[in-house]
């Protein structure tokens, strides 16, 4: 084998390691969330209007619909989402009940997620939160209306940074709901689960 030859090969098997790399990261950081998440083999549909067990501490006395944002602190889609979050609670504070429910191996104390919103909400630790009203994904936003029934589970937005305007399902859902209009009619990726896999934030 002749040294151009020799030196032809090198490089080759260089970039390929290199593009190879980048396709794992990609998949790693970006692809893999742009993905519906995997159905869990046990998964126990909750549809659509089902009677809802209101968590403890949460039930209703000011005839508010109350508002579950089920987030995992190390889940790279739930960090994403956090300004989003922050806004909905500011635009709709005075209107619906919000709590924040964590989804995590790990231990957080109510005021570490507190400060990470920069918010003061309920922030819950039960994680049979999340097969009681289908979820096995984060972020995920369940609306539950006042006679405590089922009416949104699904996503916050098409976009990563929930940045289309057009794809805020959750703010949707909920306008549809305080608004006494006719439930929202929406696609996939409102109700199919996207995101981060619980429990282990995977995917």
């Amino acid at each position: 084998m002749t040294f151009k030859k020799m030196k032809k090969g090198i490089i080759t098997v260089f970039l390929a390691m290199i593009f190879t790399t980048i396709a794992v990261l990609f998949w790693h950081q970006e692809f893999k969330y742009s993905l519906p998440t995997p159905v869990p083999e046990n998964y126990k549909v909750v549809n659509l209007g089902n009677n809802i067990q209101l968590p403890g501490g949460l039930r209703s006395k000011n005839n508010k619909p109350l508002f579950l944002h089920f987030f995992n602190p190390d889940c790279p889609c739930s960090k994403f989402n956090v300004p989003h979050f922050k806004s909905l609670v500011k635009q709709y504070g005075n209107q619906a009940t919000f709590a924040i429910v964590i989804m995590s191996n790990k231990n957080y104390s109510a005021r570490q997620i507190q400060n990470r919103f920069d918010i003061d909400i309920p922030v819950l630790f039960d994680p049979s939160l999340a097969a009681s009203y289908g979820v096995y994904s984060t972020p995920q936003a369940v609306i539950i209306d006042t006679n405590q029934k089922l009416y949104y589970r699904g996503n916050y937005n098409r976009a990563r940074y929930c940045t289309d305007k057009k794809s805020n399902y959750a703010q949707q859902a909920l306008d549809s709901l305080l608004s006494d209009k006719d439930r929202a009619i929406f696609n996939q990726f409102a109700l199919k689960a996207y995101g981060c896999q619980l429990p282990d934030c995977s995917n």
